[in-house]
C-alpha cells in the first residue's frame, strides 16, 4: 500500500530567510553596496527598458516575498509606482547571453525576466548585483511554481 500524499502547502511564501538563502548559494549582500536585503526583500536600483517606449530607465526595484511581487518605482522612497511583477507571472529569469537587448547600457550585465505578457530586460548596477537579484527572482518563480 502506498503512503498518504503529502498535506498541500499553505498558501503563501514558505518560511524563507532571503539573506540567508543568498548566503547559502554564495552572495555576500553584505559586500554588495547595490543591493539592500532582508529576510523578505531586496531593494536597489535597476535599468530596464520601457514597455511601450523602448527607452532605458533607471528604477527602484523592491522585491517582496510577502506581497509576491517585484515593484518598480520612479524613486528610491518608493512613493511613485511605475509598475508590478507578480510572482505567479514569471515564468523564466535568464541572463541575456545573446545579446538580444536592443541597444543595453551595459550587455554584460543585463538580464531578462519573462512574464506571461511581457519580456522585460533588466541591467544591473555590478555582476553581482545582477546575480544577487537574478538568484531572487528564480526563488520567487519556483516556489510559486513548485507542485
Amino acid at each position: 500500500m502506498a503512503p498518504p500524499p503529502p498535506p498541500p502547502r499553505p498558501p503563501g511564501p514558505r518560511v524563507l530567510d532571503l539573506y540567508q538563502h543568498l548566503e547559502r548559494w554564495g552572495h555576500s549582500p553584505e559586500s554588495c553596496p547595490h543591493v539592500r536585503v532582508t529576510s523578505g526583500c531586496c531593494r536597489g536600483p535597476l535599468v530596464k527598458v520601457g514597455g511601450r517606449i523602448k527607452t532605458w530607465r533607471k528604477r527602484w526595484f523592491c522585491f517582496d516575498r510577502h506581497a509576491r511581487r517585484l515593484a518598480y518605482y520612479a524613486d528610491k522612497e518608493e512613493t511613485k509606482l511605475k509598475g508590478v511583477i507578480y510572482f505567479q507571472a514569471i515564468e523564466e529569469v535568464y541572463y541575456d547571453h545573446l545579446r538580444c537587448a536592443f541597444k543595453s547600457p551595459s550587455p554584460r550585465l543585463t538580464f531578462c525576466v519573462k512574464t506571461y505578457e511581457r519580456l522585460f530586460y533588466m541591467v544591473a548596477p555590478s555582476p553581482e548585483a545582477m546575480r544577487i537579484w537574478i538568484d531572487v527572482i528564480v526563488t520567487a518563480a519556483d516556489e510559486n511554481h513548485a507542485p
